[in-house]
Parts: structure tokens; C-alpha cells; sequence
């Protein structure tokens, strides 16, 4: 006779999340994911979708008409991009100098596109006269690249690529995931086709669901590809022309029909995700974009004062680091491991790792969104030195923390 095996309810300890992402979710974001869920073509559901797609017009800064959520993780959202955008055989130009341009150019890879690679040393920036080469040479459909990559803490910038994108007719694609609602992502001064974020950094939210906004230029594109409409095949549309969108959760002129006003049934709205997401940039919005941005800054440099102060180092090149995470590098004799198991057990505390050729080299402190706050960081900053106290690493007592203060008065 077998026994049913029910396990206990989810009763873990409230930890402070702060590491490269997820962070832990604004309260208020919590409370909107317990409202009761309503039907995808409710009309005040469909309400709600208006609404969320005018509020991340706003934190996108663009006046793109196509501006939603994908129904997925960030990671979502970057597929449905590159999916919709890339056919085999096009050319694209992947800008790479990190864990998630790799991501980019693997996505690419399995839509059978030619993938040109423009290689930067972890820890710097891409000169965008090289993207500029690369894209001279190529002539790709688009160009690809992340704003602010977690795995190295470097932002690239964006401006000087979208004007090589516009000379070159070429599309530009833009990984903002990790820096929305964090640093300035303005969709419409980069020149950006399409832009892809997550909820779970610095919007405050929890991992699932990806806004989206997309150029009508892209669109127009996109919509080319077009080859479902009422779940009746588009005369001559489709196929074996090799044109067609490969998937049909991420095809985002399918999805697109669905957010517009011929509401034309494509998925179940994941309604509580979607209140989540409403939620979230109604806070970024009623904070105010650019006290929001300084907020990130001032928490991201009191983490560098006070890192420092207690004798480490900051990884990669400042000058273009992401305002709102970290990496330390780790002291010479100190279990990295060890350091952050205690970080979390003693202190419920988390602070990140690394991959690829950081690992085991440095952490990743993560400062946004309800975490991108003084009591967060100096108490961060706290249990890190007592932590690394009592693993032998000789600083001067407080140093770490009387210099985030410094900061934040």
C-alpha cells in the first residue's frame, strides 16, 4: 500500500535577496498577484492588458504602439524576439562579451541563422566601432546585444549601436533584463527595434512574465513572417519558403493579434502575472524614473565604498559598470563557497556566485528595486564583514559599513 506524501506548506525563512536577481518582490506587487483571476477576454481584463501596455510604454520610454508582456521569463521574451525576427539563412551580428550574449547567439544558432559574433573581454565593454565593422561587412537582418550583462556587472552602451543599426537598415535587438527599472533603458533614444526585460530585478516583481516592445518597423517584419490568423493558414504565406515563425508559443505576431484589438485567442493570459507586471510599473512610474535610476546608483556606489573600505576589489572596467550589481572579487585564501553559505545560514542573507571564467573568482551583489534601499545594503555590508572576520580576513572592523554611509549621506 503506498502512502500519500503531501509534504509541508511553504513556510521558509524571509531571506534579503541580493544577489544579481531575483530580488524579493515589492509588497505591493504581492498583494495584486492574490487578486482573484478574471477571464482573458473579460472586458476588464482586457482593461488591464491596455493599461499594463500604456504603463511600460512609459518605464520602456518609447511611443511604441507594440509594447506587452510575454507570458514566460525574460528569457521568454529574448526568444520570441530573436525567433520572430530570424529565419534561416539571415545574418545576424551578435555583440558578446558575457555569459548572456552567449545566450543571444545560442538562441540565433537554433534558428538556423549565420551568427557573426563581435568578441569582448569579460569585464569591458565592445567598441562599437568593431560592431561597426562587423555590420559593414555582414550587412545582417539584425543586431543583437544585452545592456546590462549579470554575469560581468558590465552596461553596455547602446546609443552608438543604434545608430550603426539605422545607417545599415540593419534591426537592433536589445536584452534589457536586468537593467529596467534600474538604469535608464530609453527605448526611443537607442534607436532599439525591440527590447526585452524580466520583472525580477530591478522592476521589483517575481520571475515570469517579460515586457516587450517592438518598433513598427520590427512589426511590419515580424508581421511578414506572418502565417496563422484564426488558426486558418495564410494563402501562399508559408509553406516551405523557410519565412515562417518556427515556434507558436513565441511568435509574436500571433501574440500580437491577441494584444490588439482583434483580441484573436493565441494563449490563456497568465492573469496573475499580469497583475504582477501592472503592479510593478505602477511603482517604478508613481517613484519617478529618474529618482529611481539615482536610487539604484546612490545603493550600487555605497556597495563599491563599502566593498572597498573593507579592502577588496570591484571587478571590470567602472567606468561602465551596471549601476545596480556588483562583483568582488574574492580575496585570495577565502572560501568564496563558504563565504556565502554563512552569508545565508547566519544571516539569511544571499548574495551571488559566478560562471564561466569568474567562477569561484568573484560574488555578485545585486542592489535593486525594494532592496536598492540603505538598511538593505548596510546590513549586506554587515554580515559580509562579520562573516569575513571569522574567516580570517583582516580589515578594519565597521570600515565596510561607515563607508556605505558615507555614501548614502
Amino acid at each position: 500500500m503506498t502512502t500519500t506524501q503531501t509534504f509541508g506548506e511553504l513556510d521558509h525563512p524571509s531571506r534579503l535577496l541580493m544577489g544579481p536577481g531575483p530580488i524579493n518582490v515589492h509588497p505591493r506587487v504581492l498583494r495584486a498577484m492574490s487578486v482573484q483571476l478574471l477571464g482573458q477576454f473579460d472586458p476588464e481584463f482586457t482593461g488591464y492588458m491596455n493599461e499594463t501596455m500604456a504603463l511600460y510604454r512609459q518605464v520602456f520610454q518609447t511611443q511604441n504602439r507594440w509594447t506587452f508582456l510575454i507570458d514566460g521569463t525574460s528569457r521568454a521574451a529574448i526568444e520570441a524576439a530573436l525567433v520572430s525576427v530570424l529565419a534561416p539563412g539571415d545574418d545576424v551580428v551578435v555583440v558578446n562579451a558575457g555569459r548572456f550574449g552567449l545566450l543571444l547567439s545560442e538562441i540565433a544558432q537554433r534558428c538556423d541563422a549565420k551568427v557573426t559574433t563581435v568578441e569582448g573581454e569579460w569585464g569591458k565593454v565592445v567598441d562599437p566601432q568593431a560592431v561597426e565593422d562587423a555590420v559593414k561587412r555582414v550587412r545582417p537582418r539584425l543586431v543583437a546585444c544585452v545592456h546590462g550583462d549579470t554575469s560581468t556587472t558590465m552596461a553596455q552602451p547602446i546609443a552608438a549601436i543604434g545608430e550603426i543599426c539605422q545607417r545599415y537598415d540593419a534591426l537592433l535587438y536589445v536584452d534589457a533584463t536586468a537593467t529596467i527599472g534600474g538604469m535608464s533603458t530609453p527605448v526611443d533614444a537607442w534607436r532599439a527595434d525591440i527590447v526585452t526585460g524580466g520583472l525580477q530585478k530591478c522592476l521589483g516583481g517575481p520571475s515570469g512574465s517579460g515586457p516587450i516592445t517592438i518598433s513598427d518597423r520590427a512589426a511590419e517584419h515580424i508581421n511578414g513572417r506572418k502565417h496563422v490568423e484564426a488558426g486558418i493558414a495564410t494563402a501562399g504565406s508559408v509553406a516551405g519558403n523557410g519565412r515562417r515563425i518556427a515556434s507558436n508559443y513565441f511568435d509574436l505576431a500571433m501574440i500580437m493579434d491577441y494584444w490588439s484589438d482583434k483580441r484573436l485567442n493565441h494563449h490563456t493570459e497568465a492573469a496573475s502575472m499580469l497583475y504582477a507586471a501592472r503592479e510593478c510599473a505602477r511603482v517604478v512610474l508613481e517613484e519617478g524614473l529618474q529618482a529611481r535610476f539615482a536610487r539604484h546608483a546612490q545603493a550600487g556606489a555605497a556597495v563599491v565604498a563599502g566593498v572597498e573600505a573593507m579592502g577588496l576589489s570591484v571587478y571590470g572596467d567602472k567606468a561602465h559598470k551596471m549601476t545596480n550589481v556588483t562583483a568582488v572579487v574574492i580575496p585570495p585564501g577565502v572560501d568564496g563557497d563558504r563565504v556565502r553559505a554563512r552569508m545565508r545560514t547566519d544571516f539569511e542573507i544571499e548574495i551571488g556566485t559566478a560562471f564561466g571564467p569568474l567562477a569561484g573568482k568573484v560574488w555578485r551583489i545585486g542592489a535593486m528595486g525594494v532592496n536598492a534601499r540603505k538598511h538593505a545594503v548596510l546590513t549586506t555590508l554587515a554580515a559580509l564583514e562579520a562573516v569575513l572576520r571569522g574567516e580570517g580576513y583582516g580589515f578594519t572592523a565597521g570600515a565596510g559599513v561607515d563607508a556605505a554611509l558615507g555614501v548614502f549621506s
